[in-house]
Protein backbone atom coordinates (compact mmCIF):
# COMPACT_ATOMS: atom_id res chain seq x y z
CA UNK A 1 0.00 0.00 0.00
CA UNK A 2 0.89 3.64 -1.12
CA UNK A 3 -0.16 6.18 1.06
CA UNK A 4 1.02 9.14 -0.96
CA UNK A 5 0.07 8.97 -4.55
CA UNK A 6 3.44 10.27 -5.65
CA UNK A 7 5.67 8.33 -3.33
CA UNK A 8 6.99 11.68 -1.06
CA UNK A 9 4.40 11.48 1.22
CA UNK A 10 3.29 15.62 0.01
CA UNK A 11 0.28 17.69 1.41
CA UNK A 12 -0.72 18.25 -2.25
CA UNK A 13 -1.54 14.80 -2.84
CA UNK A 14 -5.11 15.14 -1.21
CA UNK A 15 -5.61 18.63 -2.91
CA UNK A 16 -8.42 17.42 -5.62
CA UNK A 17 -10.60 15.77 -3.04
CA UNK A 18 -10.21 18.38 -0.37
CA UNK A 19 -11.49 20.76 -2.92
CA UNK A 20 -14.79 18.91 -3.54
CA UNK A 21 -15.35 17.81 -0.07
CA UNK A 22 -14.98 21.24 1.41
CA UNK A 23 -18.23 23.02 0.41
CA UNK A 24 -20.16 20.03 -0.01
CA UNK A 25 -19.53 19.37 3.60
CA UNK A 26 -19.86 23.16 4.68
CA UNK A 27 -22.85 23.69 1.96
CA UNK A 28 -25.05 20.03 2.11
CA UNK A 29 -24.27 18.35 5.28
CA UNK A 30 -23.83 20.79 7.98
CA UNK A 31 -27.14 22.11 6.92
CA UNK A 32 -28.89 19.22 6.81
CA UNK A 33 -30.58 16.90 9.10
CA UNK A 34 -30.92 13.57 7.58
CA UNK A 35 -33.14 11.39 9.52
CA UNK A 36 -31.56 8.01 8.26
CA UNK A 37 -29.09 7.14 5.48
CA UNK A 38 -31.31 6.79 2.64
CA UNK A 39 -32.19 10.88 2.70
CA UNK A 40 -28.64 11.56 3.15
CA UNK A 41 -27.62 9.63 -0.01
CA UNK A 42 -31.14 11.02 -1.81
CA UNK A 43 -29.81 14.77 -0.96
CA UNK A 44 -26.43 14.44 -1.41
CA UNK A 45 -27.16 13.26 -5.10
CA UNK A 46 -29.21 16.33 -4.95
CA UNK A 47 -26.40 18.64 -4.35
CA UNK A 48 -24.29 16.87 -6.17
CA UNK A 49 -26.41 16.59 -9.89
CA UNK A 50 -26.76 20.57 -9.22
CA UNK A 51 -23.29 21.19 -8.70
CA UNK A 52 -22.71 19.71 -11.88
CA UNK A 53 -25.13 20.36 -14.12
CA UNK A 54 -26.93 23.88 -12.64
CA UNK A 55 -23.96 25.88 -10.87
CA UNK A 56 -21.74 27.87 -12.92
CA UNK A 57 -18.44 28.52 -11.31
CA UNK A 58 -16.11 31.71 -12.41
CA UNK A 59 -13.14 29.29 -12.50
CA UNK A 60 -14.46 27.46 -15.61
CA UNK A 61 -15.58 30.82 -17.64
CA UNK A 62 -18.97 30.72 -16.40
CA UNK A 63 -19.60 26.79 -17.61
CA UNK A 64 -21.30 24.30 -15.58
CA UNK A 65 -18.91 21.42 -15.14
CA UNK A 66 -20.79 18.83 -17.16
CA UNK A 67 -20.40 21.20 -19.97
CA UNK A 68 -16.71 21.90 -19.34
Amino acid sequence: MQISMDGRGRAFDNIMIERLWRPVIYEEVFLTDYGHLFAARKSLDKYFRFNNERRRPTSLAKQTPAAF
